[in-house]
């Protein structure tokens, strides 16, 4: 499941830090807001979902801007009015990195693994003009619940679908991608099986030459497993950072980092990406080269777990459960 971040309290004319891709405001799509009825559609209290409960929040000071609770998290933060408006600190740094992405070469095209309320491909409809993406989420009723509860752009432009993260990655094509961005949960913490090794290399594959991976990964001092995720993203990716607000990357409080892999030398040496970063309503870190490999330490790369061997029934060997 998605998002567990904080706040960033951006004000309706805040947008996400400049970088080489904005949108021009003709090519910003027609959202709703709850001046246009679309809150006739939202329900009072939680509703059930096929992994507990969802609802929506409606904000006491902002009549377009609505959050979507998943088992009574904040998961989704929406400016109904402005899909640019991200509220989230987490979501405000994701966003920085991809502003600084070079150019593509056709349509900007991302996967996001753990949708919730799409909040984070929303602001990629606004931003890049034409992109194509598609949202993961594991709850079937939960995505047909934001399709109608929210105004998300209709396929091909983003295309939702139910199912586990790791398996409907594995059915994407190669270099089809210019961002893989990984914000699945289960309670506080990201499920094991998607910060392994083998997983990121099945995240490479899918990401373009000079396409971005951004992992969000929720953390409590002393940060070990940030520390072994940036492990494992270096055993797949020639250039990584991490991305946090400061107090969290000195162990002060549980929070949430981004963890960044790419291919491309230039896109976390890129001055202008730093600075952006730390002109954020809250300001972040990016911590790469010696400052990275110091924040990593002696951590490892995550790796999936050897299956378990069964006995044999005949006695003469183990053998590998079958696949």
């Amino acid at each position: 499941m998605a998002s567990r971040g904080r706040s960033g309290r951006t004000s309706r004319s805040d947008k996400t830090a400049g970088g080489r891709r904005p949108a021009p405001e003709s090519h910003r799509p027609p959202t709703r807001g709850r001046g246009s009825g679309s809150a006739q559609a939202w329900p009072d209290g939680p509703v059930p979902i096929a992994t507990g409960t969802a609802e929506v929040q409606r904000s006491p000071d902002d009549p377009d801007a609505v959050t979507l609770l998943v088992n009574g998290v904040p998961s989704s933060h929406l400016d109904l009015a402005d899909p640019e408006r991200l509220d989230f600190e987490y979501m405000q740094q994701m966003a920085a990195v991809l502003d600084h992405l070079p150019p593509a070469e056709g349509p900007f095209r991302a996967v996001h693994l753990g949708a919730a309320g799409c909040a984070l491909a929303r602001w990629g409809h606004a931003r890049f003009p034409g992109a194509r993406q598609v949202a993961v989420d594991l709850d079937p009723v939960l995505v047909a619940l934001v399709r109608d509860w929210f105004d998300l752009p209709r396929s091909p432009a983003l295309r939702l679908r139910a199912g586990e993260a790791r398996a409907e990655l594995g059915t994407l094509p190669d270099a089809s991608a210019d961002a893989v961005v990984r914000d699945v949960f289960a309670g506080d913490r990201t499920p094991p099986h998607v910060t392994t090794e083998e997983f990121t290399r099945d995240v490479a594959r899918v990401l373009r030459p000079g396409g971005v991976y951004l992992a969000n990964c929720a953390d409590r001092p002393p940060l070990a497993l940030a520390r072994a995720e940036a492990a494992t993203l270096g055993a797949v990716f020639g250039h990584v950072g991490v991305v946090a607000e400061p107090g969290v990357l000195r162990g002060r409080r549980y929070g949430n980092l981004v963890v960044v892999g790419t291919d491309d030398p230039a896109l976390l040496a890129d001055a202008g990406l730093a600075r952006d970063l730390r002109s954020l309503p809250v300001p972040a870190r990016l911590l790469v080269g010696e400052e990275l490999a110091a924040f990593v330490g002696r951590a490892v790369p995550l790796r999936d777990a050897a299956p378990e061997l069964e006995p044999d029934a005949g006695g003469d060997a183990d053998v590998l459960p079958s696949a």
